[in-house]
């Protein structure tokens, strides 16, 4: 407050022009996805602009069609599965990482996030001849298994983060009580971690039910997913439908960003009542 109310002129006319410049960015990376939303709307079957009606019939179709709903079945089906899994291992492996004696920690670390950094294309055309030995192609298995290998690095990286800050010595003061190992994590561990754990099986749930890539290489008509519905009918025959799905993971992936955004604050304010 202070030093803005000694700013000269000149800072202060460089303060707002990157304010400017900044809020013109966002609007420049925002507007293709505002736009999306009142397509969903049209009357028409065909993108215009301005709309000659408004209508629910994208969103009917959407949420009422067979085809539509049986993707966003599978998306939520394998999803789940993937949260419920990479959760779990990447929890497992944070823990682990987190032990001040574990040997190899930054080789580790490096390859449990490899998944991030390789393109997401090496990584199906990998993933499909892999699955194609195990005869594991065109099933549920192939993609919640591929999907773990892609979301589970997120899990890890958040717990991660979380566990810097965590005091082992509360673990190491339950086991001298003689508490068993499963009790102190329980009981003590999880409860501390949490956020962490919520924020990264969110990240999880994210990563596999927006996937489309993996999706084309292991999985059947059968398995089809809604991106890869949605990335079909681009290709073949563009339908206002498709806003519709897109405005609803528009309003998903804000949802689960909201509730990483409070899962952060509430994580930071128990650090700092931990740390008083």
């Amino acid at each position: 407050m202070a030093a803005s109310v000694y700013a000269s002129p000149i800072e202060k006319g460089w303060y707002y022009l990157h304010r400017l410049l900044c809020g013109a960015v966002l609007l420049y990376l925002i507007a293709p996805i505002l736009v999306i939303i009142p397509l969903s709307f049209n009357s028409v079957p065909f993108f215009t602009f301005p709309m000659p009606g408004l209508s629910l019939r994208w969103y009917e179709e959407f949420f009422l069609t067979e085809r539509w709903q049986g993707a966003l079945h599978n998306s939520i089906f394998v999803a789940v599965s993937v949260t419920l899994l990479s959760t779990v291992l990447g929890t497992l492996a944070a823990l682990g990482l987190s032990r001040p004696n574990f040997p190899w920690r930054t080789p580790v670390m490096s390859v449990l996030i490899s998944p991030i950094i390789v393109p997401v294309v090496i990584t199906g055309v990998g993933v499909y001849f892999f699955y194609a030995d195990l005869g594991l192609l065109n099933t549920y298995a192939a993609l919640i298994l591929a999907h773990t290998t892609l979301a589970t690095p997120f899990v890890v990286i958040t717990i991660s983060a979380t566990l810097m800050g965590f005091d082992h010595s509360l673990t190491r003061a339950a086991a001298g009580l003689g508490a068993p190992p499963i009790t102190v994590f329980f009981k003590i561990t999880l409860p501390l971690i949490l956020p962490g754990v919520i924020t990264g099986a969110l990240f999880a749930f994210g990563t596999s039910f927006d996937e489309v890539v993996v999706a084309l290489f292991v999985s059947s008509a059968e398995q089809r997913t809604l991106p890869r519905v949605m990335f079909s009918g681009i290709r073949e025959s563009i339908s206002p439908t498709i806003t519709a799905a897109a405005t609803a993971l528009i309003l998903f992936s804000l949802t689960m960003l909201t509730t990483i955004e409070l899962l952060r604050r509430r994580s930071e304010r128990l650090r700092g009542i931990r740390n008083t």
